[in-house]
């Protein structure tokens, strides 16, 4: 049988504080300041700050993903959504799973703060404003409070592009910045950024680039100015 505990020192890009425990699932109990290698990834969670516990099965790494992020109106339609995850691999499963996560929390009270569930192996992290409903979802073994984050971040980012009118009709008037916001947010289920702020001012130097002619644009900025235009075109 394992020994109770095995303290390993992490690298300075996923540093600090790392205690194993043997038992029949692995904890890992992390207080760190997490940035991946590709500068990208900034949770702002200094070592000592707090302490989460993460339930590792089998190969699960110890970045924490998310699988998807949703922004639903009152009815349970779509704003906008971004999938990062193969669970759901169609268009209509993916409608299914948003019917279903509304219909499931619709009636909470997630208005003041937002609120936990497990729905299908799956953790959801959400908060209503006026008629928009926020949600990121992910596995059953994520941390809560770095679902929440994303989840916070996101809903602050919003609110700063929106200038605090938050609710659908502004929504779909501004939907490539809060697409282009998710985009910030995270690549490819990696979380790239939690803070709302910094979130909201690379969203808006995206728009300024825009602006530029094409040809003085990057493929990245082109890309975006072509979207830009696109939903402007579908909203009129």
């Amino acid at each position: 049988m394992p020994s109770p505990a095995t303290e390993t020192l992490l690298s300075s890009q996923m540093a600090s504080h790392l205690q194993i425990h043997f038992s029949r699932e692995v904890t890992v109990q992390l207080a760190f300041e997490c940035r991946l290698l590709a500068n990208k990834v900034y949770l702002g969670l200094s070592p000592g700050s707090c302490n989460l516990k993460f339930n590792v099965r089998g190969d699960a790494g110890l970045c924490p993903t998310v699988k998807n992020i949703l922004l639903l109106d009152s009815e349970g339609k779509r704003v906008a959504v971004k999938y990062y995850s193969d669970d759901w691999p169609t268009n209509n499963a993916k409608l299914a799973f948003e019917k279903f996560v509304f219909n499931k929390t619709m009636k909470t009270n997630a208005r003041t703060e937002a609120e936990v569930t497990l729905l299908e192996n799956n953790v959801i992290i959400y908060k209503f404003v006026q008629d928009l409903h926020f949600f990121v979802t992910g596995g059953d073994d994520e941390n809560e409070l770095i679902l929440a984050s994303v989840l916070q971040g996101f809903f602050d980012a919003v609110t700063l592009l929106l200038r605090s009118n938050v609710d659908k009709r502004e929504a779909l008037e501004n939907l490539d910045l809060i697409l282009l916001c998710l985009d910030e947010i995270v690549d490819g289920g990696l979380i790239l950024e939690t803070n709302g702020s910094l979130i909201a001012e690379k969203v808006t130097s995206h728009s300024m680039d825009a602006d530029a002619p094409l040809s003085e644009q990057t493929l990245t900025q082109a890309w975006a100015t072509a979207r830009e235009h696109l939903t402007r075109t579908l909203l009129k």
